[in-house]
């Protein structure tokens, strides 16, 4: 078998198997003699063996399949992603556990792997810190015998509510009890009610003893949170709704003990971090070893954000979200030999920079909306002075409950070719794939507003979140009953059985048309409510990206994409898939998707649904026939009625090409009122 590098036994001084390799000496042995060119009397030295020995260990090797005519490829696509975030990142080490582990879940699976690694990682002596969530608890439970002698676990947060079973005080506890460690708590809330209270209790004399421990961590094992509206930081009312209520965290990517931070790492400053009891991010950053366990397709981005933030040492994930991580940082993975290769950030090598009709990329989204005004001026009109506030023309008849969407630019024709007559009442527009801000959304709340309450209905996104949310406390105030809802209807972004976690992409037209309907036959606000609800739960999207699009910012891809490569399940926010795979035929793709969304949806003979074909920008009408075509026939194969088919331009991602299906189940009340005559300048019957 060639060798591609060649060592010396010098160049190679780690007296035991890096932990990439767990402790599996078969595996050190052949990636030794196969990957890096040494001779079995070298690597004999190395390990500490025989040369004999050395001999035997390759050929159980082979015996085995951990090697063939190369190295098994799932244990060389771990090992390889392993050497790969470990130089790109700075990594002390990583451990790479594979994509797929039987039938425990794969926080038990990382938790059971940390604790593999923590003999190698803390020492008798150590002073151990711990945050808390379930992947902390799950590695605490599984850390066993490792004979420590003098070493002490510290709780890195004050406490939260006790009704979840993986608080700070649980996974600190449960760790100190597993090493046989001593255990100090912090005897105060995680997050108190005023920077004045956090002085006082800081001051008190336990609590500031406590306290001062963390000054002398040398080991931290941490996790991290999302931001999704069903992640643990959210679920477990750490912060009892106050971020909600804080402009300051719209930026926010993710959180670690109780701190937030952006897209590069940087600490987001605000009202929270004075109220806050526990280790800071910079203190955090000065411990020696710095342990990061967490795995699954929403933590990336934060994962990401920590390691470029230089808070981690050594990493413990998956092989799926190892892929991820350096996928979303500019490298890529070559198939079907899983070397990595370089490239050039924002570069692909289909497109470079793209050419666009832009005047100022600072001027685009509102240029493209004053130009959208101009040429619908019977369908639509601004509120006030802004164009980011925008109403429909059509007469609304009184007692009528207002609908009020919105989201970022860059997705048109949503959501402002979806108000109207039978549609919703005002829309309001942000930056490009960014949340409009609460002031906007107020503004057309009053406007929509006739004195029978407001339904806000916008997608399942952290920054509109918090800004509607906002808006609706400000409605509130200002005697508007409002009532939201996030749509969620995108299954390739969440595990099964997560529906509420779901990204809300083009399956929303359909909530937007539905509830539009609901309002204009004067239903109350909880009927409103509980329709659009309704709509949105029998709503299901699948997404697949062919080529990247171009924010106009950058003029460039918003992440890279191989000629002969696809992304299956891509977000319409420039995010990559959550699976990447070689490109196919278009009946192939339309295979993939329905086999994906039949499941999800337990279709069954004699079902009726409504159909839409959706261009991300860049596919041509032409295209998406042909995957009409294909999904009617598998449809048709079920014998599934399609009631109603949408082909076309409706929940773009700018010129992303690329395409989604949605499947909206009909029962007759959805039927009745998808059928109700509507007019938008984007959808009309």
């Amino acid at each position: 078998m060639p060798h591609p590098k060649k060592r010396t036994a010098k160049d190679t001084q780690s007296p035991k198997p890096p932990l990439r390799f767990g402790e599996d000496p078969l595996l050190w042995v052949s990636w030794l003699y196969y990957e890096e060119g040494l001779t079995q009397g070298e690597i004999a030295r190395i390990v500490g063996a025989s040369r004999p020995t050395v001999n035997a260990y390759l050929a159980e090797a082979r015996t085995k399949g951990i090697v063939s005519i190369a190295i098994s490829y799932e244990k060389l696509r771990s090992t390889t992603l392993s050497s790969a975030l470990t130089e790109r990142f700075g990594l002390d080490d990583c451990l790479i556990i594979p994509g797929e582990g039987g039938d425990r879940a794969l926080i038990d699976r990382l938790g059971s792997a940390t604790a593999q690694a923590l003999p190698r990682v803390l020492h008798s002596g150590d002073t151990i810190a711990i945050t808390w969530g379930r992947t902390m608890l799950s590695v605490a439970d599984a850390a066993k015998d490792l004979h420590l002698r003098d070493a002490t676990v510290v709780q890195a947060t004050g406490g939260t509510t006790a009704t979840i079973p993986y608080t700070p005080e649980a996974c600190a506890t449960r760790l100190a009890d597993s090493i046989g460690a001593r255990f100090v708590p912090i005897s105060a809330p995680a997050i108190v009610s005023s920077p004045e209270a956090r002085r006082i209790l800081e001051q008190e004399p336990v609590v500031s003893e406590q306290l001062q421990m963390l000054g002398q961590v040398n080991r931290i094992l941490f996790g991290l949170s999302s931001l999704r509206p069903t992640s643990t930081i959210h679920s477990s009312g750490f912060f009892e709704g106050s971020i909600q209520q804080q402009a300051q965290y719209g930026q926010a990517i993710g959180s670690l003990a109780g701190r937030f931070i952006d897209g590069t790492g940087a600490i987001i400053e605000g009202p929270l971090g004075d109220r806050t009891i526990g280790i800071g991010l910079d203190a955090l950053r000065a411990i020696e070893t710095r342990i990061l366990v967490s795995g699954g397709y929403d933590k990336v981005p934060p994962m990401l954000a920590a390691l470029r933030g230089n808070y981690v040492t050594v990493l413990v994930t998956d092989a799926a979200t190892g892929e991820g991580i350096l996928r979303a940082d500019g490298l890529e993975l070559d198939s079907p030999r899983p070397h990595l290769k370089e490239t050039a950030p924002m570069v692909t090598p289909v497109r470079g920079r793209r050419k666009q009709f832009i005047n100022r990329t600072k001027n685009a989204v509102d240029e493209a909306l004053e130009g959208a005004l101009m040429a619908y001026p019977g369908h639509i009109e601004k509120i006030g002075d802004t164009v980011r506030a925008i109403r429909a023309v059509a007469q609304k008849p009184p007692g009528k409950v207002g609908i009020v969407i919105g989201g970022g630019a860059g997705h048109e024709p949503s959501f402002l070719g979806f108000v109207g007559r039978g549609l919703p009442d005002a829309v309001a527009v942000g930056n490009v794939f960014a949340s409009p801000p609460p002031d906007r959304v107020l503004a057309c709340a009053r406007d929509a507003d006739d004195g029978a309450g407001v339904l806000f209905i916008y997608g399942n996104y952290t920054g509109d979140i918090m800004n509607f949310d906002m808006a609706a406390e400000l409605a509130e105030a200002n005697g508007i009953t409002v009532r939201s809802i996030q749509t969620t209807d995108d299954i390739a972004s969440v595990s099964d059985n997560d529906r509420a976690a779901g990204r809300g992409i083009a399956g929303s037209i359909f909530v937007f048309k539905i509830s539009g309907a609901a309002s204009a036959r004067l239903y109350s606000l909880d009927e409103c409510e509980r329709i659009a609800r309704k709509a949105n739960a029998s709503c299901y999207t699948i997404g697949v990206a062919l080529e990247p699009g171009s924010s106009p910012e950058t003029q460039r891809p918003s992440f890279q994409l191989g000629e002969a490569d696809m992304e299956f399940g891509v977000g319409v926010h420039g995010e990559p898939g959550a699976l990447r795979q070689p490109m196919t035929s278009a009946d192939r793709i339309v295979d993939q998707i329905c086999d994906r969304l039949f499941e999800e949806m337990a279709l069954n003979e004699g079902d009726r649904i409504a159909v839409l074909v959706n261009s991300f920008g860049g596919t041509p009408m032409m295209e998406l026939f042909i995957l009409n075509r294909r999904l009617n026939q598998r449809l048709a194969k079920r014998n599934i009625t399609v009631h109603k088919s949408l082909v076309g331009n409706f929940f773009t991602s700018l010129d992303m090409v690329g395409a989604s299906v949605t499947l909206l189940k009909l029962d007759e009340e959805l039927t009745g009122l998808l059928d109700d005559s509507c007019e938008g300048f984007a959808y009309s019957q």
